[in-house]
């Protein structure tokens, strides 16, 4: 049995990745998705300029209300039909934005689960 603990390194290093990348939107709330017109986009959403994710694209964030200075949550999900894993750094999200980005991030090919930055620390089974 291991333990999920909380990581002050870990939110410390995003931290960084933002104070030090520019946040580019590039779908704006209630724009479309390019390749899946049906997907509309619930909050302002972009990239951290600089940075680099598993489909080499910059690290993904959606911007809230509350302004790019708060980190309090990532968002993991899977997705099936790109066979990839990613991240997506919610920024300056309320409670109801934080639900927002998740119900987006899951669908018939994609499921995502939300990592507070409170983590509490809880045993996991390997």
């Amino acid at each position: 049995m291991v333990f999920m603990e909380k990581s002050p390194d870990f939110w410390n290093y995003i931290d960084e990745l933002i104070r030090t990348s520019q946040i580019l939107i590039d779908r704006p709330k209630g724009s479309r998705h390019p390749r899946y017109p049906d997907f509309i986009y619930p909050l302002d959403y972009g990239y951290l300029e600089g940075t680099s994710a598993i489909d080499g694209s910059g690290i993904d964030c959606y911007l809230g209300s509350l302004g790019p200075q708060l980190l309090d949550a990532i968002l993991v999900s899977v997705d099936l039909f790109k066979r990839d894993v990613e991240i997506k750094l919610l920024l300056g999200c309320t409670e109801t934005e934080k639900q927002l980005a998740l119900n987006a991030s899951n669908d018939e090919t994609m499921h995502a689960m939300l990592i507070r930055r409170s983590l509490i620390t809880e045993p996991i089974n390997l």
